[in-house]
């Protein structure tokens, strides 16, 4: 069981995978890395906001990616 981010509004499936948006984390830590370095590319393909998931439990989010 490990962390991932939940995007909305959710890209189509092709989409979700070019951007890594299905990858599963073991730490919290490597989650938080991968959004600071993938959240340009989140914001350009129309997502607004992301939650971080452990498992089924939320651990924060939803947070803006507009600046």
């Amino acid at each position: 069981m490990g962390y991932y981010w939940a995007a909305t509004p959710e890209p189509p499936e092709d989409v979700r995978r070019g951007l890594g948006l299905e990858v599963e984390f073991d730490e919290q830590g490597d989650a938080e890395a991968w959004l600071t370095a993938s959240y340009e590319e989140l914001s350009d393909a129309g997502v607004h906001d992301v939650s971080l998931y452990e498992s089924d439990r939320l651990v924060y989010g939803p947070m803006s990616l507009e600046a």
